[in-house]
């Protein structure tokens, strides 16, 4: 019977497989961990966002410069195509008021188990702790396991390894430079949606007594190396070593871009976006008697807690007693921001297998039977269900590009 390996068992690999096993194919699907879907479940804790129910063109985008590469993978297995196979699991879904589509449950434990049941009844044989080292000399798919060292010969392999983000749950990256040993071109894989260190770090009273603290409704805005501006607004949080959170994930690949081509990058966070700055400056000129700036700045301006850590963080005692330097820092406040934080610690990440390696299949030129899906490849996008969705859809690609290739091979 013919057989296909699927190494990686997040969605992309289970997709893949899914696509295969329903084509007749005896798929094996090899996974590193005790277990499957580790990160998938990571996931979903807080809330499973799966997917996004915003308009195709406003979903596309938020791939950047990937878009044109990922379009064909959604134009196949789109946002609202996704929610169908879920509810196809048995799983409820419901959108947002954010417009973010989740299960009814809100967990992931439910979808993946119903999944995985699934896949066993249609055939799908899963073996875990099984990590995979490249090839053998003679082609065979190289494994290390706790019984020793397998060998295991399949007529098409889907590498679905994941990026290099949260490596103690499968996604350590290693497959990298196994790939690149055999010619494959891979992108450099970079933190992606993650946090960003302050340069010179933050003083020991602010990371001591504000880390982990939220900046609620703030703006936040800067110019990369192109001379484009970024702009956006939402909620951060102070970290030990700087600033994090879905707004500071959402501008992450401009910000790690323009870091890397000029060393650092000023950003200018807006602490009250809801007012003009002629308005924070009556605020703050408003008499204050005998209160405290602090008790005045929240009564008047809304400024407490982390916002205001902030403004002492930097700037002067003369500079808090000035008027229009004050507002103007409340409106305007700088951050030099040095450098992402580790791969290690990111949501997700950037690089890895480049499109232009790959066919419309999503095989790779060079290795005629194997094929690249999800995070592996070279491609970044925000939370809000992008990451997954194309992860399940290009799971879907390669899949169905392999059984296209069993029951029609094809040369370049």
């Amino acid at each position: 019977m013919t057989s296909v390996a699927v190494i990686g068992g997040g969605p992309a690999g289970l997709m893949a497989a899914e696509v295969l096993a329903q084509g007749g194919i005896q798929v094996d699907l090899y996974d590193a961990m005790p277990s499957i879907g580790r990160k998938f479940l990571l996931a979903g804790v807080g809330g499973m966002n799966i997917t996004h129910s915003e308009p195709s063109d406003a979903f596309l985008s938020r791939y950047g410069a990937r878009a044109s590469a990922i379009k064909p993978l959604l134009d196949a297995f789109s946002p609202s195509t996704l929610r169908e196979w879920i509810h196809g699991l048995g799983i409820e879904t419901f959108v947002g008021s954010s417009g973010r589509v989740f299960p009814k449950d809100m967990k992931a434990a439910p979808l993946l188990r119903a999944w995985l049941h699934r896949l066993r009844e249609s055939g799908v044989r899963i073996h875990v702790r099984h990590r995979w080292l490249g090839w053998t000399d003679d082609g065979a798919l190289h494994f290390a396991r706790p019984e020793g060292e397998l060998a295991v010969k399949a007529d098409a392999v889907v590498l679905a390894l994941g990026g290099a983000s949260w490596p103690k749950l499968g996604s350590d990256g290693a497959w990298a430079p196994l790939l690149a040993g055999h010619g494959v071109e891979v992108a450099p894989l970079e933190p992606s949606n993650c946090g960003f260190d302050v340069a010179g770090g933050w003083s020991t009273h602010l990371r001591s007594r504000f880390a982990g603290q939220p900046l609620k409704t703030v703006a936040l805005r800067f110019t990369d190396a192109a001379g484009h501006m970024h702009q956006r607004r939402g909620e951060a949080m102070l970290s030990d070593t700087g600033i994090e959170g879905s707004l500071i994930y959402a501008l992450s690949a401009p910000l790690r871009d323009t870091i890397k081509a000029l060393g650092s990058v000023t950003v200018l966070l807006d602490l009250t976006p809801d007012k003009t700055t002629d308005r924070v400056l009556a605020e703050v000129n408003h008499p204050r008697g005998a209160r405290s700036l602090s008790s005045h700045l929240q009564s008047r301006a809304g400024i407490r807690g982390a916002k205001m850590a902030l403004l002492r963080e930097a700037l002067s005692a003369e500079q808090l007693n000035d008027p229009v330097k004050l507002a103007h820092a409340i409106k305007s406040l700088p951050l030099v921001l040095a450098a992402p934080r580790p791969i290690e610690e990111a949501i997700s990440s950037a690089g890895g297998v480049r499109f232009e390696g790959l066919d419309d299949h999503l095989m790779l030129r060079g290795s005629h039977g194997v094929f690249c899906a999800g995070e592996m490849l070279d491609w970044e996008a925000p939370t809000g269900g992008y990451l997954l969705t194309a992860c399940f859809a290009s799971g879907r690609t390669a899949g169905q590009g392999a059984l296209n290739y069993l029951y029609t091979p094809c040369c370049d």
